[in-house]
C-alpha cells in the first residue's frame, strides 16, 4: 500500500471538504429522481413505465462512464475530471430545469448520472490518497456525505412541494438550486486543489490493461463481491416498499419510512466501517459483511411486526452501506500507485452493472409468479454458497488480501 503522501495538511483537507460537498451534490443529481417521480407523472401525464425510466436513465448514466473515465484519466490530469464532473453536473441540473417534455429531463437524468459515475472514478483514488495513514476512513466520510443525499432527496422534494408560495414548479427550483451549488462546489475544488500538491500517483498510472493484467485478482475479488451482493441489494432497496406493501401487508406511508431507516442507518455505516477497514485485514471483513446481509435477508423475511421490520431495516442498512466502504478500501489500498485509479475504474465500470440489474431481476421473478419471500430466500441462499466458496479461497490464501495499518 504505497500511497504518494500530499503536502500541506490544512490544504488537503481543504480539498477533502470540497470533495465531500461535490459527492454530496452528485448523489443528489442521482437520487433526486425517484421522490420526483409522481409529481413528474401527473405533470405531464405519463404512464409508469414512462416516468420509471427517468430513474433508469439516472442509474445508467452513472455507470456508462466508468470505464472511459478511467481512460481518460491516463490522458488529463485528475483535477480537470474532477472539476468537470461539478460543471456536467451544473449543465445537466440547468438542463432538466427548462423541461417541457419528459425527453429533456431523460436528457437532463443522463447527464446528472454521468457526472456521478464521472466522479467516482476519478475522485475516489484522490481521496484514498489525501490521507495515506488512514484511506479507509477519508473514504469512509467521502461515502457518508454521499449517503447524506439520499436521505435528504425525499425529504427535500416534500418539503419544497409544501411550500406554496413559490414562484415557479417546485421540482423546477431544485434542479436550479442543484445547478448553482454544483458550480460553486466545482469551483471551491478546483480553487483549493490548485494551491494544494495533489499526489502524484495519476503520472504514474497510465496504461488500463497493464493495470488488468498486474492486479486482475484483486479487481476480480472486489467485482465479486460487490457486484453480486449488490445486486441483491439493488432489488431488495428498489422493491422494498411494494415488497413491504404487498407481503407484510404495511401502508405506502409506513413501507416509506421503513425505507428512509434503511438509508439513514447506512450514513454511520460509511465512516464506522472505513475506520474498521484502516485496522483489520480487507478480506476477512468483506466476508463479515456479506455473511452479515444474509442473516438480514432471512431476518426480513421472518419479521412480521412493525417493530420487527422497524430494526430488521435499521440494521440491514447499516450492514449493506458497509460493504462498500470496505470493498472501496480493499481495492484503493490494495493497489499501488501505479495501477489504483486505473484498477478502480475497472472494478467500478464492472460492479456497477451487476449491481444495477437487481430490480430488474426480482421484478422480472415477482412477474412469473414467484413470491417476494422465496425470491429473497432464494437470493439469500446463493450468496451462502458464494460467502462458502470465498472463504475456501481465503483460507486456501487464493485470494489477495492486505493487512491495513
Amino acid at each position: 500500500m504505497n500511497f504518494p503522501v500530499t503536502r500541506r495538511v490544512g490544504g488537503r483537507t481543504a480539498v477533502f471538504g470540497s470533495l465531500c460537498g461535490l459527492v454530496f451534490l452528485v448523489n443528489l443529481g442521482r437520487m433526486i429522481y425517484a421522490p420526483l417521480l409522481e409529481p413528474f407523472k401527473a405533470e405531464f401525464a405519463a404512464s409508469t413505465g414512462a416516468i420509471g425510466l427517468l430513474a433508469t436513465l439516472a442509474w445508467a448514466g452513472s455507470a456508462a462512464p466508468r470505464l472511459p473515465t478511467g481512460y481518460l484519466l491516463t490522458k488529463v490530469p485528475r483535477r480537470w475530471v474532477v472539476l468537470g464532473t461539478g460543471l456536467v453536473l451544473a449543465g445537466g441540473s440547468a438542463f432538466a430545469s427548462t423541461a417541457d417534455s419528459l425527453g429533456v429531463l431523460y436528457v437532463g437524468a443522463l447527464l446528472m448520472g454521468i457526472a456521478s459515475g464521472v466522479y467516482y472514478v476519478s475522485a475516489m483514488p484522490l481521496v484514498s490518497e489525501l490521507f495515506p495513514e488512514r484511506p479507509g476512513r477519508a473514504i469512509g466520510v467521502n461515502g457518508m456525505a454521499s449517503q447524506l443525499a439520499a436521505v435528504a432527496a425525499p425529504l427535500l422534494v416534500a418539503g419544497f412541494y409544501a411550500v406554496t408560495a413559490l414562484p415557479i414548479e417546485p421540482w423546477r427550483l431544485l434542479f436550479r438550486l442543484l445547478s448553482g451549488g454544483a458550480v460553486l462546489s466545482a469551483v471551491a475544488f478546483y480553487l483549493t486543489a490548485r494551491r494544494v500538491d495533489l499526489p502524484g500517483g495519476e503520472r504514474e498510472d497510465l496504461n488500463l490493461t497493464e493495470a488488468l493484467s498486474a492486479q486482475w485478482r484483486v479487481i476480480l475479488t472486489g467485482i465479486v463481491v460487490a457486484g453480486l451482493a449488490g445486486l441483491v441489494w439493488n432489488g431488495v432497496f428498489n422493491m422494498y416498499v411494494t415488497y413491504l406493501n404487498e407481503s407484510k401487508e404495511f401502508s405506502q406511508g409506513l413501507a416509506q419510512i421503513m425505507l428512509t431507516v434503511v438509508f439513514a442507518t447506512g450514513v454511520p455505516a460509511f465512516w464506522l466501517t472505513g475506520v474498521i477497514a484502516d485496522r483489520v485485514p480487507f478480506v476477512p471483513l468483506m466476508l463479515a459483511v456479506l455473511g452479515s446481509f444474509v442473516v438480514c435477508l432471512v431476518g426480513l423475511i421472518l419479521a412480521e411486526s412493525v417493530v420487527a421490520v422497524f430494526l430488521v431495516s435499521a440494521v440491514t442498512g447499516y450492514v449493506m452501506h458497509s460493504l462498500f466502504p470496505a470493498t472501496d478500501t480493499y481495492i484503493l489500498a490494495s493497489l499501488p500507485n501505479t495501477h489504483r485509479g486505473s484498477g478502480y475504474a475497472i472494478f467500478s465500470s464492472a460492479m456497477m452493472p451487476l449491481q444495477a440489474i437487481g430490480s430488474v431481476f426480482v421484478g422480472g421473478l415477482v412477474d412469473v409468479g414467484f413470491s417476494f419471500d422465496t425470491i429473497f430466500a432464494g437470493l439469500a441462499a446463493g450468496l451462502v454458497v458464494l460467502l462458502v466458496v470465498l472463504l475456501a479461497l481465503w483460507s486456501a490464501g487464493v485470494l489477495p488480501d492486505s493487512q491495513a495499518r
